[in-house]
């Protein structure tokens, strides 16, 4: 059985979209899918039946702006309602059952002090939590209990779906990289869920079969939506590049055109 895996921060969504679009282009569709944060608002649409440029579309023409209303500072500095309401607008699916691939969503209990995955019953509030950073964003409450970003215990939920899996091809768009502090709370937030989620994706990483990684889109802001058309660019050609010299070339490696098999893949943090 094969499958996808995408998760990330808000703005490596675009990058791991131009990975997806990659996938696509060369016949590598997924069987499942599993995401993490910005990882598991790409994975929703495309389980919806999006295609990748389509979901590209829609986010760019949203913008940060429009998900954010501002709250007083006690949870958070801002609540997550217009992300709802735009999910709720979009989706066609309202529950994981209607979905047309099953998808796994990863969200962290910040009383339990645990990842919960959520793969059944209501779509939106899963997806809006698995998103909702700390400190910037509000926590989400879901049948009593309070979530947070999903890359705290888990930005990388291979094990997830390992099982479920024959091949899992792993992209990591933005692994940690020196940067010079600028003094400034936006830095501090960044920089904090950077370190905790590459310290939470290092097991993760080895349940791959394929593992893309570069660091350059790591230097573009976690909430950098002005460069969207060059990190999704970005994506497309990493995973391009890779695809073509490791997937088409072994498929073919016996001499035989054949189309390529569907792979679980796995876009990363």
């Amino acid at each position: 059985m094969t499958g996808v895996q995408t998760c990330a921060l808000p703005i490596c969504g675009f990058a791991h979209l131009g990975a997806m679009k990659a996938l696509d282009e060369r016949g590598i569709y997924p069987n499942v899918l599993a995401g993490t944060s910005a990882g598991s608002l790409a994975a929703v649409f495309y389980a919806d039946g999006y295609i990748p440029d389509e979901i590209f579309a829609m986010l760019k023409e949203f913008r940060m702006r429009n998900f954010l209303e501002t709250a007083l500072p006690k949870e958070g500095f801002f609540r997550m309602t217009a992300l709802s309401a735009f999910l709720d607008k979009h989706l066609r699916a309202k529950c994981f059952e209607d979905l047309k691939l099953p998808l796994y969503v990863v969200a962290s209990d910040i009383e339990l002090g645990r990842e919960r995955i959520f793969s059944s019953g209501d779509l939106i509030a899963p997806i809006v939590a698995s998103c909702s950073v700390p400190i910037v964003f509000a926590p989400v409450e879901i049948e009593q209990h309070y979530y947070i970003d999903g890359g705290v215990f888990m930005n990388f939920p291979v094990s997830v779906i390992r099982d479920l899996c024959h091949t899992i091809v792993g992209v990591n768009v933005s692994p940690l990289s020196t940067i010079k502090y600028d003094k400034s709370l936006k830095c501090i937030i960044e920089r904090t869920m950077s370190y905790m989620v590459g310290a939470n994706s290092k097991e993760e990483r080895l349940k791959c079969d394929h593992l893309i990684e570069s660091e350059e889109l790591s230097h573009y802001s976690t909430f950098d939506f002005k460069h969207a058309d060059e990190i999704y660019a970005k994506g497309y050609i990493l995973a391009s590049r890779y695809l073509d010299k490791h997937i088409i070339e072994a498929g073919n490696s016996d001499k035989k055109k054949q189309k390529p098999k569907s792979l679980l893949r796995r876009l990363l943090e």
